[in-house]
């Protein structure tokens, strides 16, 4: 196809993108499943699961090859704006209270997980259905710790938005943890990189570059723009020079953490936490919040959804994995957090909670999963075996958080 007709068919894509992501939301919604999880399944839908199986030549013209890299770029600055949202939005003043709690939870949630994880692609290293040949079997170990380890971040965050926590001690304990899970899994993934492509300044360049730049965004660029955040105060309105110099900080951010092999969104994190509070926070999200999560967040689902292939799974031997998968991930992420929870004496009914959140893995894990069957560490039948397990374990986040914390009108009633 030329470039002409592949800007043609985009056009139809987002069409029904936003047609089958609403319908979706609007089916799910009613069963009381959040938005969010709604999207993770119509990414499935309209892959070769559903969409590709029920209509293969309507599939093959909808989304041919030759259009994954302009979704691909579509879906990166959807998931780097809606970062950044959250990031303007974390309240750090909340986690130093919780600073213990946050990180034994933080720990539960990436040494149970790893270890599990990495135990059972102990076993299946040298399945070829499952990983790529030319990965050895500690580093198949390495991946399937860091995948199991990984928190939903984003949808964590989105969860939390919209079950009105955002700004609660139990929202923020939840987002402190997951997003140092995220951190750990994330420097995991860079050692694996380096060591599947035999080049180790990766994993220097990750781990260090990473702690330097937050270093930076978080002293010297958030004390730079606390000017901006007092003419904002005081006109009552964000400018457009203004929304425009914060807009160029973002893409710099996820531009040099994108460079650095963590992964984009995690730059942007770090400049919505560098943002000013008060107005300039209100107005960001008043501009870029409507447009970046009708529009832009779904086309990453689609994307995810387009490499996830259920047919694949086509043997009990594969069918017993995933289930095998699913356990492993509920006991190593949702037990061990409830657990670390109690531990550092928060009660039963939140720690219930945090289990339930920091158990979801969404958003992140299919990040995690598309980079390794890129880079050809896994196999197309493993990567479905991992996008269920994420499925499932984000399908359970808002049923179980809502049984043990109450419904978001329980809580806001008088």
């Amino acid at each position: 196809m030329t470039s002409f007709d592949l800007s043609v068919l985009f056009f139809l894509q987002m069409a029904c993108i936003l047609a089958v992501c609403r319908a979706t939301a609007w089916v799910f919604m009613k069963i009381g499943q959040s938005r969010v999880v709604s999207e993770m399944i119509a990414g499935v839908v309209m892959g070769p699961s559903l969409l590709g199986w029920m209509f293969p030549d309507f599939s093959a013209y909808l989304f041919p090859a030759e259009s994954k890299p302009i979704l691909f770029s579509v879906a990166q600055l959807g998931l780097v704006l809606y970062m950044f949202l959250i990031g303007v939005e974390f309240n750090t003043d909340l986690i130093r209270s919780r600073i213990k709690s946050a990180l034994s939870i933080s720990m539960a949630g990436i040494v149970a997980p790893f270890i599990l994880g990495g135990t059972l692609a102990y076993f299946i290293a040298s399945d070829p259905q499952l990983f790529a040949e030319k990965t050895t079997r500690p580093e198949a170990m390495l991946f399937m710790g860091a995948a199991m380890a990984i928190t939903a971040f984003p949808m964590l965050a989105r969860i939390i938005f919209e079950q009105g926590l955002s700004k609660t001690s139990i929202g923020t304990l939840a987002l402190a943890a997951g997003s140092l899970d995220d951190v750990a899994a994330w420097c995991v993934l860079a050692v694996v990189l380096a060591s599947f492509q035999q080049d180790w300044s990766i994993a220097v360049l990750a781990i260090g570059g990473g702690a330097c730049f937050a270093l930076l965004a978080l002293t010297v660029v958030k004390r730079w723009l606390l000017p901006l955040g007092r003419n904002v105060e005081q006109s009552g309105a964000m400018s457009t020079d203004t929304l425009i110099l914060t807009l160029m900080l973002v893409m710099l951010g996820a531009w040099f953490t994108d460079y650095i092999q963590i992964y984009a969104v995690f730059g942007a994190f770090l400049m919505g936490i560098a943002m000013p509070r008060g107005k300039f926070a209100d107005e960001l999200h008043r501009l870029l919040y409507p447009l970046t999560v009708t529009l832009l967040l779904p086309v990453f689902f689609v994307y995810s959804g387009l490499n996830t292939e259920i047919g694949l799974l086509n043997s009990p031997y594969l069918w017993g994995l995933a289930a095998a998968v699913l356990c492993v991930a509920v006991l190593g992420k949702g037990v061990a957090c409830y657990a670390a929870a109690r531990w550092h004496g928060e009660s039963h009914k939140e720690s219930m909670a945090i289990g339930a959140l920091m158990n979801a893995r969404g958003l992140m894990e299919l990040i995690i999963l598309n980079i390794g069957l890129q880079r050809g560490i896994i196999a197309p039948a493993l990567f479905t075996v991992m996008v269920l397990m994420a499925v499932v374990t984000t399908l359970m986040a808002t049923p179980v958080f809502e049984r043990v914390y109450g419904k978001k009108e329980l809580r806001n009633a008088p």
